[in-house]
């Protein structure tokens, strides 16, 4: 069967002397795997098309729900400015490793791809790369069904101004049921405030946000607790993200 989706390449493989194979995010019809035969040559029609966070149209041909194999395609936005900037292709690389391990084959739904759209779409209009990647983990938890809650206690409901959050329960503890996590971490009022407004915020509705450093710090930690308690995943990705940060100035 012939199919017309659109998609952004989330990853891409070489295979064989001259082949690749790309995974794409689709709106339609959830995570694909397409052979792109001849990718690798250089003047081949189909190179650009296989490139990482390339968002387009893809034509291709899958039976039974296998592999299929691309017939045409037609680039929406290339987004060459990811890929050309280290610290960028580094945040790209690692939003689209997360989506690709966090959604299931056959798993089908927008909300996955107009995120990872909105993502990309961030990164490359210049906005602060840290915390739009944290705010793409949140979307993940909760399409991943671990969105941790900070509205009130996740313990009892109160909504005191106790400012524990323990990644283990998910979510805000007041202070009456801190107890029930020892390990559970006291973060500032700023950080608090990101956290609640990503619970709650598109990231299509994002602006240009201004924190400030010991913040962002603050909120990696946090948000780095959430992920590895809830989802638990090792990325080669946020790896090289941790590398880089030691060199970033």
């Amino acid at each position: 069967m012939l199919y017309r989706v659109e998609g952004i390449v989330i990853r891409s493989m070489d295979y064989g002397e001259g082949n690749k194979i790309i995974t794409l995010c689709t709106e339609s019809h959830g995570k694909v795997g397409v052979l792109a035969r001849g990718a690798k040559k250089v003047k081949s029609r189909h190179a650009a098309l296989t490139q990482p966070f390339t968002y387009g149209e893809y034509v291709f041909f899958r039976q039974n729900g296998g592999l299929g194999t691309l017939n045409s395609g037609e680039i929406i936005e290339s987004h060459f400015s990811l890929r050309e900037d280290l610290f960028l292709a580094a945040y790209a690389s690692y939003v689209c490793e997360l989506l690709d391990r966090t959604l299931q084959d056959e798993e089908v739904g927008s909300f996955w791809f107009t995120q990872l759209k909105a993502c990309l779409d961030a990164l490359s209009s210049g906005k602060d790369p840290q915390i739009v990647a944290h705010l793409f983990e949140m979307k993940m938890l909760q399409a991943a069904g671990y969105g941790p809650s900070f509205a009130s206690c996740i313990a009892c409901g109160r909504t005191d101004e106790s400012l524990y959050v323990s990644p283990r329960l998910g979510g805000k503890l007041c202070s009456g049921c801190r107890h029930q996590d020892p390990a559970a971490m006291k973060v500032t009022p700023g950080t608090y405030k990101l956290l609640s407004l990503f619970e709650k915020m598109d990231l299509r509705r994002l602006g240009n946000a201004n924190v400030k450093d010991e913040t962002k710090q603050e909120l990696k930690t946090v948000m780095r607790a959430f992920m590895d308690m809830q989802l638990g995943l090792k990325l080669k990705s946020r790896n090289f993200l941790d590398q880089l940060d030691k060199y970033e100035i």
